[in-house]
């Protein structure tokens, strides 16, 4: 198949911009759609052609699946990129677009429903011989007495999930058989309300769990390798706040024996592009919990550890080409960080939108900054409040610390409040210099229940 000639960018800020950039490597041009709040973007001002697509909320114009259409139509695109959030990962979309005559650059719209529910991820998994975590395999019975004994056979504590959750929505943890039946339907009840399906699943909950997760390419010819770990334990509120790779302590046998495993399951269930398996890590074991079926926030890092450009991959696997990495060619080297740079209060965590006075990004070897924001640009209040990512590399895990450390205190964005000295704190933390701290420490260190 020849080379995409036009893309529609269904996105905005730092991932938006990312995408145009690697077009334009790849000589393909682009189209930003942008809503009324947006129209100062930086890709809206760099794309061949931009449309606006709607009002500032969401729901009128990134999440507008036919103005979205309509404007790869008007415009010629031959193919849309869905970035990371709002549609990536909606099966709908997916099949709209590609029954719409336009290329999806991502997976096939039944691969994404298939791991998008966590009943039918676990148990595709299962079938890959991927570990899972022990738990009921499948949708809670009705019967009390009968999810009493599964409970009682997994171990207290459990967590209750609602299939179609995600990001930290619709899961409670059960530490006693007297609080479970009333768990479970209050979780049924939560689940029914936002996301439309009260299906839910128990599992095992893990005390003192890492988060490790695989990084996997494939084509649609069946070629699937895996671009080694990255550890994402350093979270809040579920939302991860700082990422890694490679993960500090995990050994190559390791790396290699999981690694072969998620490439398998990709060959199995038909992947096509970019994706992620997530991991739950704890005691040298590891257990799959989901899959995310787009590119990650933090595909930097593996970027850097391994030289392979992740968006380029994209491009190149939806137009049709076959996967020229091998799994011998992955051969990763030195250690790579990426902070979430958020307009947030580093305190309290509450959104910090307005004018950026000033701006000065860091420089120097190893450092990267993937971000949209410029001086006296306007953060909305409307979207998310990651305003970008630094990132760094170094020959080793304790330079790459220091690195980022110095890159911190470098960095200057007046004018709005960000998260930027609780990052300082983090990378001068001793356990998390020392390196495996869990997901829940964090939230312990900042006094978070």
């Amino acid at each position: 198949m020849a080379m995409l000639k036009k893309v529609l960018i269904a996105n905005r800020g730092e991932i938006a911009l990312r995408i145009l950039r690697a077009c334009r490597e790849l000589g393909i041009k682009t189209v930003a759609v942008h809503s009324t709040a947006d129209r100062d973007l930086k890709h809206v001002r760099l794309a061949d052609e931009s449309v606006c697509i709607g009002p500032a909320r969401s729901t009128e114009s990134y999440l507008n699946i036919p103005a979205l259409i309509s404007a790869a139509e008007v415009t010629g695109a031959d193919a849309i990129h869905p970035g990371y959030g709002f549609l990536s990962e909606n099966a709908d979309f997916a099949e709209q677009v590609e029954s719409s005559g336009f290329i999806f650059i991502g997976p096939r719209a039944e691969t994404i429903r298939l791991m998008g529910d966590k009943i039918s991820a676990k148990q595709a998994m299962l079938e890959a011989r991927v570990p899972c975590v022990p738990g009921s395999d499948g949708a809670i019975p009705d019967s009390e007495a009968e999810c009493l004994a599964m409970a009682e056979a997994i171990g207290y504590p459990v967590i209750i999930k609602a299939t179609g959750g995600g990001g930290g929505r619709g899961m409670r943890v059960v530490q006693k058989a007297a609080e479970l039946v009333s768990t479970i339907a209050m979780t049924r009840s939560e689940a029914k309300a936002a996301f439309g399906n009260d299906v839910v699943y128990m599992e095992k909950y893990l005390a003192h769990p890492r988060h490790i997760e695989f990084q996997v390419l494939a084509d649609e010819y069946g070629n699937a390798i895996h671009l080694c770990e990255r550890d994402c334990s350093m979270q809040r509120r579920h939302q991860k706040v700082v990422e890694e790779a490679p993960a500090p302590g995990l050994s190559d046998e390791e790396r290699q024996r999981i690694g072969a495993r998620v490439a398998e399951a990709c060959r199995r269930i038909g992947y096509r592009g970019a994706g992620t398996f997530e991991f739950l890590y704890e005691n040298g074991e590891f257990y799959f919990i989901e899959m995310n079926t787009r590119l990650q926030v933090e595909h930097p890092v593996t970027e850097l550890i391994t030289g392979v450009d992740m968006v380029k991959q994209q491009l190149l696997i939806a137009a049709g080409e076959k996967l020229q990495l091998r799994q011998e060619d992955i051969k990763p080297h030195g250690h790579a960080i990426e902070c979430r740079i958020n307009a947030e209060d580093p305190s309290t965590f509450a959104p910090s939108p307005g004018r950026i006075t000033r701006y000065h990004p860091p420089g120097g070897l190893g450092i990267r900054v993937d971000t949209h924001i410029y001086s006296d640009y306007v953060v909305p209040p409307y979207y998310d409040s990651m305003i970008g990512k630094l990132i760094v590399h170094g020959e080793d895990r304790e330079t790459a610390l220091n690195r980022m450390n110095g890159a911190l205190t470098e960095m200057l964005i007046e004018g709005i409040k960000t998260n930027i000295p609780l990052q300082r704190r983090i990378m001068t933390d001793t356990n998390f210099r020392k390196g495996g701290t869990d997901i829940h420490y964090l939230e312990k260190k900042l006094g978070i229940q």
